[in-house]
Order: structure tokens, then sequence, then C-alpha cells
């Protein structure tokens, strides 16, 4: 580590004619709510919207004519997929990307445009780690140079650049956070902003469900999570880069994880209040606000929106997870008595005047007396859910919450 310089404004310089510099723009509903000026860096209006080809072309451009003409190999959930594919057309090289079979049709649709015909796209298994080991036997065997996503000193440099942008614009700025996957954004942009003003506050963000730097820092070092939530699926790593976390142990200030719900509320209400379409990674910055506001109350903050790759066949699934989390959506296994009027009065007498059935169906008889049913209910306010709770007991409604039984809801919902 100590014999290694990263040079960002020289990567800054590189990157010049081909990465935009993406707009650093203050948010006034933000800065109100969290009483501090906040400032969001928009990395989901990059070329390919994400800050990945930074890193990406960084390195890419740094080869040599004979690797160029043996062409680059990549792993990648989508972003970095989509910075490797444009800078293999930029650059004429050929590339083979490996994506896992469950990437968001969008982001490979995405990826083939950029690569304008320059690369092949494999898609095999469930998780980034799952088709990394595959790009890895690939490389090898066809002698290719593999470009990491973020495990990488040409990578994180090329990160690094968005810290140099932050700088340039708002060399003011006292707080700045960051979500992380593999590291290589935060080790990067960290580094050289802790280089420029070693007060400045940086705070990392990962998701809930796949806390993976968090507990390198616990362990000293990176483990590998036994299992992870793949709904952030651009932060959603088992294991962050040796030398991210190395760089990131070293100049963070804190960590912290954000439920995917909360994710998902973040993603409405961007697009809603300001018209930002944002990706689950995108979201963390903000989605964090809310456990940061005695850190960042009175300061100069930038929250970096690092991609606004959002599939629109997600947003049901992503309006679902914010109304449960929010507690505006509860599901029921719910035993209806087998006799006339029972749903009528479950409608009449169960239901608050705010209450609507947003689904409903039998499960199955389990006597001539009695049939349990499905029945999802949305609320208008969550502190209505007490009085639902009772009233289901007063009219004699055997119910089971399903909210509170995830095996449960997992199977039926």
């Amino acid at each position: 580590m100590a014999d290694v310089k990263l040079d960002f404004v020289a990567a800054a310089q590189r990157l010049k004619q081909v990465v935009k510099h993406t707009p650093l723009e203050y948010n006034a509903g933000l800065s109100e709510a969290y009483d501090c000026k906040l400032y969001l860096k928009r990395e989901d209006l990059q070329i390919v919207r994400s800050y990945k080809l930074r890193g990406a072309y960084n390195m890419i451009s740094q080869l040599t004519a004979e690797e160029l003409g043996r062409g680059v190999v990549c792993a990648s959930a989508g972003n970095h997929a989509q910075g490797v594919a444009f800078s293999c057309d930029k650059l004429n090289t050929r590339g083979v990307i490996f994506m896992p079979e469950i990437t968001p049709k969008q982001k490979v649709r995405q990826t083939e445009m950029f690569g304008n015909g320059k690369i092949k796209i494999v898609l095999v298994g469930d998780t980034f780690d799952d088709c990394l080991v595959e790009a890895l036997a690939y490389t090898r065997a066809h002698q290719m140079t593999f470009i990491p996503p973020f495990d990488n000193y040409s990578v994180i440099e090329g990160q690094g650049t968005v810290g140099v942008e932050i700088m340039e614009d708002l060399p003011g700025t006292e707080v700045v956070i960051m979500p992380i996957g593999g590291g290589g954004l935060a080790a990067g942009a960290g580094s050289y902003l802790k280089q420029q003003n070693p007060g400045i506050l940086l705070i990392g963000v990962e998701p809930e469900g796949a806390p993976s730097m968090l507990k390198a820092f616990e362990h000293g070092g990176p483990v590998s999570l036994p299992d992870i939530n793949r709904f952030v699926d651009g932060a959603a790593v088992k294991t962050v880069g040796k030398l991210t976390f190395e760089l990131c142990r070293g100049v963070l200030d804190d960590m912290l994880t954000v439920p995917e719900g909360k994710v998902c509320t973040t993603i409405l209400k961007l697009y809603n209040e300001d018209a930002i379409v944002v990706e689950p990674a995108g979201a963390l910055s903000v989605a964090v606000l809310d456990a940061c506001r005695d850190k960042i109350k009175g300061k100069t903050v930038v929250c970096v929106v690092s991609g606004g790759n959002n599939d629109i066949e997600r947003m049901q699934e992503i309006k679902e997870k914010s109304l449960l989390y929010e507690g505006l959506k509860h599901y029921f296994i719910v035993k209806f008595p087998q006799r006339p009027g029972a749903l009528k009065l479950f409608v009449n007498h169960v239901l608050g005047p705010g209450d609507d059935i947003t689904r409903f169906e039998f499960i199955k008889k389990t006597s001539k007396e009695s049939g349990p049913a499905l029945v999802g209910i949305e609320l208008k306010d969550a502190a209505d859910y007490p009085a639902l709770l009772k009233r289901m007991e007063e009219n004699r409604f055997e119910v089971v919450e399903l909210n509170k039984d995830q095996t449960l809801f997992e199977f039926l919902v």
C-alpha cells in the first residue's frame, strides 16, 4: 500500500474527453428537511447512468496495444458492465461480459447498446460472486485481461475522479455520503477527499441485507457473507475487495446500513418530489440521511447518487416494499366462517374508512365450517394498524399476521 501512489488528477485528465463532469445540484427540499446545505452529485446523469464508467475506462485506456488486441473480460451486476462495454467501443477492443442471471433486463439491453457490437454477454449464476468465478476462469482460458469492478488500483483511481469533481465544484464540502458495494467509489473518492481536506467527514452506506464492508470493518478484513439480500443489486456483494477495504478503513469516518424498504421509499420520493430516477444503490446516500441528522446539521453535505439504471418493471416491487416498510401494507391469513354475511361483516365492520383491500384469495377449505383467505390491506396511516387488529378480535375473526412471519410471508405473498 505504501508504495502505491494514486494520481486522481491524472485520472481526471485521462477521462476528461470521455466521461461527463456530472452536476452537483443543490436540493432545497432535503436541505430544509435536514437543516443543512445538501447537494446531490448526479452520477445518475453520467453517460452510462452510473459512475462505473470512470474506473473501467481509466484501466482499459492504460492497457498495452497487445493487451487490447486480446480483449477484456468483466463480471458485473450491470453498471460496471456498461462502463466496460462503452470503453470497449471507444478503445476498439472486444469484451466478454459476465452478468448474473437475475440482472434486470434494462441493464442487459443498455450494456449491449453501449458495446455497439464489440462485446459478448454471458448470463450465469444468481449473484455477482457466482458469475465472477466463471469470468475469471474464462479470462485465464483465453489469455485476456480481467477488468475488476472495484478491487484494482486503476479502477479505484478512476472512481476517485468523482471526488475530484466534488472538490472542484464545491471546495467547502464538509460531509460526503457515498454508497458502498465492493468499495471502489468510497475508496477512490474518499482517498482524494481526505487528501484535500483531512477534516472532511466521510460516511459509507450499505444495504442492510448486504453489509459486506461493515462486517469487514468488524472483522479487521474482508469476509464472505454466507447469504445476502440481492434487491439493491448495484451494492449487493458477498465480499468487498482487499484493496478497497484497506483504503476505506483508512478514510471512512462511519459505516452505516439502510433497510431495503427505506431505500424503496427514497426512490419513490426522489421521483415524485424531484423527478430524479435512481436505482436502489443510487438511493442509498439519501436514504441514510435520517440516521445522519445530527452529524450533518448546519453543514455543507454532498450525497453521491451513484446510478440511475432502474428497470421500470421493478417499480411495482419497489412500491410494495416501501408500503411494507412504512407500515402501510399488511397481509393476513383470515379464517372466514362459511356462513352468509361473513365477508360483508369483515368489509363493513373490520376495515376502517381509509383502509383498502388490495388482495383477496381463498387458500383452501379446511372444513365445512371455515375457510382461510389471504388478505392484503393497505392503510391510509400506519397508526391505524392497532385499531384494525382490535376490530378483527372484536368481530371474532381468527387471523395470522404474515408481516411478522417471514417464512409464511415469502411462501404465500
